[in-house]
C-alpha cells in the first residue's frame, strides 16, 4: 500500500500548524478571505489570541478552540475543525461566538465599541440535513424586514460530506479549499497540476501536510491525534450500536475520558513534551503528572 504523501487537514494537530501558526499567518488570511469573500472588507492582517491564556476558557476543556484570531479593526474569527458528530455543535458555535464578544469587555471596552465575532467551522458531517448547500452563512435579520440591523454576530459552516466535486470542477477557491479539506490524503503531487493552477498560498497549504518534511517527534503527535479520534469514534458506535437509551450520555462521557487518557499516556511513553500533550489531549499539567504516576 503506498503511503500518501499529505497528511489529512481534518487531524486537530495539522490544521493547527496551517491556520494557527504566525509562520502561516498568510495561509489563514488567504483562507479566510476566499470563505467570506461576499464580505465587503478584505481581511489584510490577522492577529493570534491565544485562547489557554483566558482562565474562563482554560477552566473549561471543551472551550478551547482551534484558531482565535483579530483582523487590524479588532473584528474576532473562531476558525474550528470537527470531525466526530457532536450532538449540539450548533449550541457550541454560539458559545463560543458569545464568550469571544462577552471577552472583549474583560480589556475594558466599552458596549459601543465591541466588534463583530465571526464564527467559520469545517465539519465533517451534516449539520443542517436539510440544507443540500456545503457552504452556509447565518445572520441576524429582522423577521419582516431581512435588515441585518443586529450586525455583530455571524455563523458560517462547511459541511464536507456534502461537498462532491471532483478535482476537474474546481474553478473557484472555495472549491479548492474543501477539496483541500475532503481530499488532501487522497492527492498526488500530479493531482496538483490540475487542482492549484496558480494558487500559490493553496499549494503552500499542501506543502505543510507534506510528511516528508514532518519531524518524527511531530509525526508520532500527529498519530496520536489521529488514535484519539479513531478511539473517540469506536467508543460513540459502540454504544450506538447496542441501543443503550439510558445511561448514554454518562456512558459516552466515561469512554471518551477513558480514551483521552489512554492517548496521553501513549503520548508520555513516546516523551512529548506535557505542554504538546496537554494541547492535543485538553488535560492540565496536573493531570498528566499524575497519569504519569500511574
Amino acid at each position: 500500500m503506498m503511503i500518501s504523501k499529505f497528511l489529512d487537514p481534518k487531524n486537530d494537530y495539522a490544521f493547527k500548524r496551517i491556520f494557527g501558526t504566525e509562520k502561516n499567518k498568510d495561509i489563514l488570511i488567504h483562507f479566510l478571505n476566499d470563505i467570506f469573500a461576499h464580505t465587503t472588507n478584505p481581511i489584510e492582517e490577522v492577529t493570534f489570541l491565544n485562547p489557554s491564556q483566558d482562565p474562563k476558557l482554560a477552566a473549561e476543556r471543551k472551550s478551547i478552540v482551534d484558531v482565535l484570531c483579530t483582523d487590524k479593526e479588532g473584528n474576532r474569527f473562531i476558525v474550528e475543525m470537527q470531525v466526530g458528530h457532536e450532538k449540539g455543535f450548533e449550541k457550541r458555535a454560539q458559545y463560543y461566538a458569545a464568550r469571544a464578544y462577552i471577552n472583549q469587555r474583560d480589556k475594558g471596552i466599552e458596549y459601543k465599541d465591541l466588534k463583530n465575532v465571526t464564527f467559520l467551522a469545517i465539519v465533517n458531517f451534516e449539520l443542517f440535513p436539510e440544507n443540500p448547500s456545503y457552504i452556509c452563512h447565518h445572520q441576524v435579520l429582522d423577521i419582516k424586514t431581512h435588515k441585518r440591523d443586529l450586525k455583530d454576530f455571524s455563523f458560517s459552516f462547511i459541511e464536507l460530506p456534502k461537498f462532491k466535486d471532483k478535482k476537474n470542477q474546481l474553478k473557484t477557491l472555495t472549491q479548492k479549499w474543501c477539496y483541500f479539506f475532503k481530499k488532501a490524503p487522497h492527492t498526488t503531487e500530479e493531482d496538483l497540476k490540475e487542482i492549484i493552477g496558480s494558487d500559490f498560498i493553496i499549494r503552500k497549504a499542501y506543502d505543510e501536510l507534506d510528511r516528508f518534511s514532518w519531524s518524527k517527534k511531530d509525526l508520532q503527535i500527529y498519530e496520536s491525534v489521529d488514535m484519539k479520534i479513531s478511539a473517540d469514534k469506536a467508543i460513540h458506535d459502540t454504544f450506538f450500536e447496542k441501543g443503550l437509551e439510558q445511561g448514554l450520555e454518562k456512558g459516552l462521557e466515561q469512554g471518551l475520558e477513558q480514551g483521552i487518557k489512554k492517548t496521553a499516556q501513549r503520548m508520555i511513553q513516546m516523551g512529548i513534551k506535557i505542554e504538546t500533550v496537554s494541547e492535543v489531549t485538553g488535560l492540565t499539567h496536573q493531570e498528566i503528572e499524575r497519569l504519569k504516576k500511574e
